[in-house]
């Protein structure tokens, strides 16, 4: 099944994520997808500059598939976390082009995760982001830990985590989760400007930037991340949260 729908215009690759039955949740087909659409843009010189967005004003990505992992065990749950970094998020921040990420609905755990590997986040006005994780025995298991702090700060993020809460658009912007926010039927064009601006640049000056921005970052963290969400699917919590989500009801911890 085709999870991704590519549309060239100019020297910018728009990414449009198309699962939205589920909200355009992430599972590991979307994920690997994803990545073989990233690998054939790295090696095309033509195009400067790539926008990832989702399908429809609903959602950009709502999330993980929790049914696909919903069984793992510890060492199941740390591979999932490994491989998603390997073939997706960490692809996308270390990526020699910028990625800039259209927010055009909710963004929530696995999908406020792949805004934040982006370089550039902007939204519609209707979004709503979070990291709800805790709330299923879990944490962020997509570079969220991390990335969060950097973006917004070690409060900010903290509270989002640990209180699983859920930003607007309007607070997104003042935190600096978002750099703007726009009307949902402006924010695709909000985006092609960006990209724009871009692409004016250098491409080598441009790769350079990312890699030197990146360097301020301590990737050990993310491989701590990694065990620790792996960890928790060993815990009874972790059990229970899931089975709360499924059921539509609230988990007792």
């Amino acid at each position: 099944m085709k999870f991704i729908n590519i549309n060239i215009e100019s020297n910018i690759a728009i990414l449009t994520i198309s699962r939205p039955k589920y909200l355009n949740a992430l599972n590991q087909k979307l994920i690997e997808e994803l990545s073989n659409k990233l690998d054939l843009i790295r090696s095309n010189e033509k195009i400067r500059v790539v926008i990832i967005s989702g399908e429809g004003n609903k959602s950009f990505v709502a999330g993980a598939d929790i049914k696909e992992f919903a069984n793992f065990n510890k060492e199941e749950g740390e591979l999932l976390s490994k491989n998603g970094h390997d073939y997706l998020f960490d692809k996308i921040a270390n990526f020699n082009k910028p990625v800039i990420a259209a927010i055009n609905g909710y963004a929530l755990g696995g999908g406020l995760e792949l805004a934040l590997a982006c370089h550039i986040r902007i939204a519609s006005i209707n979004a709503k982001m979070g990291l709800p994780e805790c709330s299923l025995g879990l944490i962020p298991g997509y570079g969220g830990t991390q990335r969060l702090v950097r973006i917004i700060g070690e409060s900010k993020a903290s509270e989002m985590i640990l209180t699983s809460k859920i930003v607007n658009a309007q607070d997104a912007e003042k935190i600096g989760l978002v750099s703007s926010i726009f009307n949902p039927d402006q924010l695709m064009h909000g985006a092609i400007n960006l990209a724009n601006a871009c692409v004016k640049n250098s491409p080598k000056a441009l790769e350079k930037a990312i890699m030197c921005i990146n360097k301020n970052f301590d990737n050990m963290g993310l491989q701590f991340e990694q065990k620790a969400f792996g960890s928790l699917f060993a815990t009874n919590e972790f059990k229970e949260g899931v089975s709360a989500f499924l059921e539509k009801r609230k988990p007792n911890f």
